[in-house]
């Protein structure tokens, strides 16, 4: 687990307000990758994805006994705001939780498509995330991460603004962040502030 610990920062990843990192697939490939690595693991680790396709499987790095049930509701609601969902303009989403001794890659399934087998806990969340800084890097987290929302730059919704355009908006703010960091932060699709 320490290795992929280690290589964190090339997945999504944020780190949740108990201090454990959370990282999850970028795109198919990477969700492969990220699998085939927690798998091999000699400790089982807490998986998510939501119930519909087009999300990260997203990985909470720390054994199965440590893991609250804060840490799932924050894990579930960064899989889901990185997922279609997001995209689709929606509010909430089903993200399905189960261990990765469940999981099982057959040879003639696509990339990023994994066969989970026995019971699988399932639950909605909202897509809400706020902007601020971890490890120095701007990150859209789940609210509920923030330890001081002194240090939240803003939320934000799906919605119908640009990121381009949201960062002009946001930029004028005179927040320190380019805006390739911004647009690596962000979903994918338009998103919206709110307060």
């Amino acid at each position: 687990m320490q290795s992929l610990i280690q290589d964190y920062k090339k997945y999504k990843w944020f780190i949740t307000f108990s201090g454990k990192t959370v990282i999850g697939g970028k795109n198919a490939l990477q969700n492969d990758e990220l699998l085939k690595k927690v798998i091999s693991l000699s400790e089982s680790t807490q998986i998510m994805h939501t119930s519909s396709p087009g999300s990260p499987f997203s990985v909470i790095l720390t054994p199965l006994k440590k893991i609250t049930r804060q840490d799932i509701e924050e894990c579930a609601i960064f899989t889901a705001c990185f997922s279609q969902a997001w995209k689709a303009g929606k509010s909430k989403s089903n993200v399905d939780i189960f261990n990765s001794s469940q999981l099982n890659k057959e040879k003639n399934m696509k990339a990023g498509m994994w066969k989970v087998t026995g019971k699988v806990q399932r639950i909605s969340v909202p897509l809400k995330l706020a902007l601020t800084h971890q490890q120095g890097i701007l990150r859209a987290v789940p609210e509920k991460t923030l330890k001081n929302f002194k240090n939240r730059i803003c939320t934000i919704i799906p919605g119908k603004i640009d990121k381009k355009d949201l960062f002009v908006k946001i930029a004028l703010e005179e927040f320190s962040f380019t805006q390739e960091e911004f647009l690596a932060a962000l979903p994918a699709g338009g998103s919206k502030i709110v307060t």
